[in-house]
């Protein structure tokens, strides 16, 4: 019984002192630092603007935010003229988190024929794509916070 008491009363000081750090300002900036920006268009604004930041140097062909879904076009560069990528990123979430975008490449090779040919992407490389763009979403989360 006195287990029971002792229960009783913890959980009794813990929910009174829940209620007055939200009544006295207490926690992260009001909580407003720990929500995910969500924006009217669906997905995580910090993911968003993060991702657009991210694939800037690429013309977008599709950029759909009711979708959740943002496509580059086709880029190559003056040093490798006959390789050209294709990024598609989805966002699967509204939080910020790791598991909230998934990122997609695509390579191709221009044979001598002039037929662009599909060729292996490296693992590292949507992964390189994946953490830039957090890394920015974290960037653009604590200028926000300031």
């Amino acid at each position: 019984m006195q287990n029971f008491a002792r229960t009783m009363m913890a959980l009794t000081v813990a929910l009174t002192l829940g209620a007055c750090s939200g009544l006295f300002g207490g926690g992260d900036d009001d909580g407003k630092g720990l929500a995910p920006r969500t924006t009217a268009i669906g997905v995580n604004g910090y993911l968003w603007q993060a991702t657009l930041d991210t694939l800037s140097f690429m013309p977008f062909d599709q950029v759909a935010p009711s979708g959740g879904v943002i496509v580059t076009d086709w880029h190559s560069t003056a040093t490798a003229p006959n390789e050209r990528v294709k990024v598609t990123i989805q966002f699967l979430s509204e939080d910020l988190r790791s598991d909230a975008v998934r990122v997609s490449v695509v390579r191709q090779e221009r044979e001598e024929g002039g037929a662009w040919l599909s060729v292996p992407v490296q693992a590292a490389t949507t992964l390189q794509v994946e953490e830039a763009i957090l890394a920015r979403a974290r960037q653009l989360r604590v200028e926000a916070r300031r």
